[in-house]
């Protein structure tokens, strides 16, 4: 379920998922009928709704083509529309849902970067004692890139390069950036850090001294 379940219903959420992906793109009834796997009836009683709102915004059709629909990004809550899709049904939903199935054992924590203009998402994953395997995580980002509509750009860092981190490294997460999942979410274990030999031999001796008093 959807966490913008109480907003939208099911088939707004499958239309909007194709149209904000690529908000600059012109969809038919029947191209968005294919990508939402919704029936020809249903996504044109939803584009009639969505048109009607001010969502969508309707294009007259040239010769013989069909009429087209495209986000209409003069209305009035666009942004905060957009905003909701990719915080839930349009990207962070899907790609936690992605992560805690297949990459449960080793993802400590995931961000959502950015997005940018084309509706690519930069998603940075951070990942505990074990790593995810790399040809697994491929191919999951690519199955759900075809579901979501929406191209990935995945990084997989450990724990200790993300602690090093600064605010002028490109991967650290900016106030902007989701937090899809947290410490915790998952059954991934924390690294043991490793100790340094001067710090060893410090312990060492503090244990000694307390033999012997």
């Amino acid at each position: 379920m959807s966490a913008a379940d109480f907003l939208f219903a099911p088939e707004v959420q499958k239309l909007l998922m194709v149209a904000y992906a690529a908000p600059d793109q012109q969809f038919s009834s029947g191209e968005l009928a294919q990508r939402s796997k919704l029936d020809p009836d249903t996504v044109a009683r939803t584009l009639a709704h969505l048109a009607g709102s001010g969502i969508l915004k309707r294009h007259k059709p040239e010769a013989d083509e069909a009429e087209t629909v495209s986000i209409d990004r003069a209305f009035l809550f666009h942004d905060e529309l957009r905003s909701i899709a990719l915080k839930s049904f349009a990207a962070a939903e899907p790609v936690r849902s992605m992560l805690r199935a297949k990459f449960k054992d080793s993802v400590l924590r995931a961000f959502i970067l950015r997005e940018d203009k084309d509706g690519t998402l930069e998603l940075l994953v951070v990942h505990g004692q074990s790593m995810p395997d790399e040809a697994a995580m491929t191919a999951a980002c690519r199955k759900l890139s075809k579901n979501i509509h929406r191209h990935l750009k995945m990084h997989v860092i450990s724990n200790a390069r993300f602690n090093s981190l600064t605010p002028r490294d490109a991967l650290m997460p900016k106030p902007s950036a989701l937090e899809i999942i947290k410490l915790g979410d998952t059954k991934a274990q924390l690294p043991v850090e490793r100790v340094g030999l001067l710090q060893s031999a410090k312990k060492k001796l503090a244990t000694l001294s307390r033999s012997s008093a």
